[in-house]
């Protein structure tokens, strides 16, 4: 039979059980409104003004401003270096995706190159992600307008205008303004990141990469609301203007500096033009150059190349790194070194028979024309270039005293210019063929070394303040280009203060005078006879001409492709030659002779020199007359005719 009973409810039990359910979800829920009460707390009160912060990064975008470069103008005014609006277009990472599809959508409507990629991908690495890059800079009117119309399909990418550097005078400054060009990974290892914030620009080679630091000026930045897309909204919450680089004047005379290019007719070479009373650089030309113009947004590989390639090397700043033979230019320096080291008297003369010979030794080395030129005294062997009586007076002082009385005129080391860049050349000394071909001295070596031959090499600049100082009377000036600043557009440029002249290397002033006398005989009736007829100053000079000859294969080594225009010919000079005002070095890389082929390049250096020169003695006259101080200060610092500063 089966059983009628069936299970009695426990409800006591059930209920307990509910209780402690319902209790524990209860505290349950109540723990977690706690832990949210406690976050929500520290989200909105601990912690508050860090999300505030970053709500309002979200909302309000912080823009670098990227200063206006500083200008670069002569002397006088005229402009070598400015700021010329252009367009380019700029690329923020964060909006803008997946970059190489839009790279390629946008290749479509404006052509994108692969330097353009490449110094993007550069340039963003020191950029955040919400920031723009410059993707291609200068853009034409109609690669503008036909972004504009496609606009829509490409978030991140602006037209963003910019002002781009550019050089009105072109190739004629390129070795010594320099250029601008995009920052690269060099660049930033030694660029303060935050204060180059929105510049893409820097300067690359002369006057703009030594003054980097004066051009460049301060980066402001401005406030701007935008949306979720990023886009701006309505005019800037708030603005710190960038503070604007400072103008340089330099001490180049834009004039002088197309006469001296013009004066070459396109044959390699270099010049340089220096005041000896202060060390200012009046004008510095190598020839060829090129156009800096083309290196400032990116120079594309086939120009590079073209100028990588060409035969007459543009590229080389033959002012700082040419390497030129000095030859008999060196004859005066040679001549006063003998006077003040005691070995020769001005009146002291030499028998010169066409060969010299070393006592014991039977090779000859020879004087330039057959038979020699007699008996000679300083003053003649100068004035004629006579080398027997450099060959004795050489071989007289030895190497030791012959490097260390030709080396206080800086010989062997960079001159200091105010350029990146500069070499030291070789000054011939015993020390200096130990370090490098591990060799003892020989005294042949000590003979072609007075005549400016064997291991001697200088850089124009090198030889051109060796000449200012020479023709200063001894006293060194550090030759500089920097002459006066503008800090501001509303303010007037400041003349820099003048450093301070050292002690003269020379102890004697009578044996000045005798080198002197020899050095005008060049120019009045030795190798360069003729020269001053015309000329309103008297000019001293001194030729030289360096024979180019291979060792290797018995063939001359001129870039000429005539067999006479195969020596590397020189000439320097310097006017009024009692009180010089100018001292010019020409060099060039083939030619027949220094009084032939670089002399008259000098000349017309001069020629273009003199209107200035006159009417600033003019001016000079005329303030001493008035015997007011203040005018005459004026009239010294201010050239002549051109506005200078």
């Amino acid at each position: 039979m089966p059983s009628s009973f069936k299970p009695i409810k426990e409800s006591r039990h059930e209920y307990a059980l509910f209780r402690r359910r319902a209790l524990a979800g209860f505290l349950i829920i109540v723990a977690c409104l706690a832990a949210l009460a406690v976050r929500f707390h520290f989200l909105q009160v601990v912690r508050h003004e860090e999300f505030s912060t970053r709500s309002d990064a979200n909302r309000v975008l912080t823009r670098p401003l990227a200063p206006a470069r500083g200008l670069i103008y002569d002397r006088n005014g005229v402009l070598l270096a400015e700021n010329v609006a252009a367009f380019r277009l700029e690329v923020t990472p964060e909006q803008a995706g997946d970059l190489p599809a839009l790279f390629d959508r946008l290749g479509r409507i404006v052509p994108i190159g692969e330097d353009d990629v490449t110094r993007f991908n550069l340039l963003r690495k020191s950029k955040r992600s919400y920031q723009g890059v410059p993707l291609r800079l200068k853009l034409s009117e109609e690669e503008i307008a036909k972004f504009s119309i496609n606009r829509w399909a490409f978030p991140g990418v602006e037209v963003v205008p910019y002002l781009t550097r550019s050089y009105p005078l072109g190739a004629e400054f390129a070795h010594t303004v320099g250029y601008v060009g995009r920052i690269d990974n060099d660049d930033l290892a030694r660029l303060d990141k935050d204060n180059y914030a929105g510049t893409t620009h820097v300067g690359k080679t002369g006057v703009e990469r030594f003054y980097e630091d004066r051009l460049h000026g301060e980066p402001g930045y401005e406030k701007i609301e935008v949306n979720a897309d990023h886009r701006p909204i309505g005019e800037p919450l708030a603005r710190v203007a960038p503070k604007p680089g400072e103008n340089l004047y330099l001490t180049i005379d834009a004039h002088l500096q197309e006469a001296t290019e013009a004066a070459f007719g396109g044959r390699a070479g270099a010049a340089v033009a220096i005041d000896p009373r202060s060390g200012e650089i009046l004008a510095m030309v190598g020839v060829p150059s090129y156009d800096p113009n083309l290196f400032v947004n990116g120079i594309s590989k086939a120009d590079y190349a073209a100028l990588l390639e060409a035969p007459n090397k543009p590229l080389l700043n033959r002012l700082l790194r040419g390497n030129y033979t000095p030859g008999s230019t060196m004859k005066p320096f040679v001549a006063l070194a003998g006077l003040e080291l005691g070995l020769r008297k001005p009146s002291d003369t030499v028998l010169s028979t066409g060969e010299f010979f070393i006592p014991g030794q039977s090779r000859a080395y020879r004087d330039d024309i057959r038979g020699g030129f007699g008996r000679v005294d300083l003053q003649q062997a100068i004035a004629r270039s006579v080398n027997t009586y450099f060959y004795s007076l050489a071989l007289d002082m030895g190497i030791d005293r012959f490097s260390g009385y030709l080396g206080k005129f800086g010989f062997g080391k960079p001159t200091g210019i105010d350029l990146v860049g500069e070499g030291g050349g070789v000054l011939p000394s015993r020390e200096w063929k130990r370090a490098r071909y591990n060799q003892p001295w020989f005294p042949g070596e000590t003979v072609i070394a007075g005549i400016g031959q064997g291991y001697w090499v200088v850089t124009p600049l090198q030889l051109a303040n060796a000449l200012a100082t020479l023709a200063n009377r001894g006293v060194p000036h550090v030759p500089h280009l920097l002459r006066a600043v503008q800090t501001g557009i509303d303010r007037p440029p400041e003349l820099l203060d003048k450093a301070q002249p050292l002690p003269s290397v020379i102890q004697k002033p009578g044996d000045w005078q005798a080198v002197l006398d020899g050095m005008i005989g060049v120019v009045a009736a030795g190798t360069a006879r003729g020269l001053g007829n015309g000329f309103p100053y008297v000019i001293a000079g001194k030729t030289g001409t360096a024979e180019r000859f291979s060792r290797t294969d018995d063939t001359w080594t001129s870039i000429s492709a005539s067999p006479i225009e195969r020596h590397q010919v020189l000439f320097e000079c310097f006017t009024p030659a009692e009180s010089p005002r100018i001292a010019v070095i020409v060099a060039l890389e083939a030619g027949r002779s220094g009084a032939s082929d670089a002399a008259p390049i000098a000349r017309k250096i001069l020629d273009a020199w003199l209107p200035g020169d006159q009417e600033q003695q003019a001016r000079l006259g005329a303030a001493a007359a008035s015997a007011t101080p203040t005018s005459a200060v004026a009239a010294e610092v201010r050239r002549p005719g051109r506005g200078a500063p």
